[in-house]
């Protein structure tokens, strides 16, 4: 797959709910990648709550998105005129080495000033680190940095929303 998987973090989608314009227009862009923007279980319950502003909001960027593992989100990869191919990383779940190279770079990373440990975020540097080639997209780039430069994946670029 020659595209870079797009993966958010909680920033990403607390800025889509709150109609950011750059998140949207990032968003807006990616609906045609050919793998969905990547949603990882953890990252949306860290965002979601009963609030009916909030659930609208969400469920329609959910729309767009896969959270892999999850058996009612939309499929990791969309339709092609050749069918619908598979994502390996996506289909996956993470084994205890993942696990451990998580804590790794919680142990590991030098964060910014006043930021603490975050093993969803590191999490998501490690999706996207699985993938080979991905995009993350978050509000908190430093911290998101710090976790790669510990898990020092080959092709995985942060974008500040």
């Amino acid at each position: 797959m020659s595209a870079r998987v797009p993966v958010y973090d909680s920033g990403m989608l607390i800025a889509l709910a709150d109609r950011k314009a750059k998140a949207v227009a990032l968003h807006e862009g990616l609906r045609r990648a050919p793998h969905r923007a990547l949603v990882l279980g953890p990252v949306l319950a860290q965002v979601w709550r009963p609030q009916p502003a909030l659930v609208h909001a969400l469920s329609g960027v959910l729309k767009d998105c896969t959270v892999p593992q999850a058996r009612t989100a939309e499929p990791p990869m969309r339709e092609t005129k050749a069918g619908r191919p598979e994502c390996l990383a996506c289909a996956t779940g993470p084994d205890l080495a993942d696990w451990r190279r998580i804590g790794t770079a919680l142990g590991r990373a030098d964060l910014p000033a006043k930021k603490r440990p975050d093993a969803v975020d590191a999490w998501v540097a490690l999706a996207a680190a699985r993938h080979g080639s991905a995009v993350i997209f978050t509000t908190d780039p430093g911290d998101i940095q710090a976790y790669l430069e510990v898990l020092a994946p080959a092709d995985v670029h942060v974008v500040a929303v």
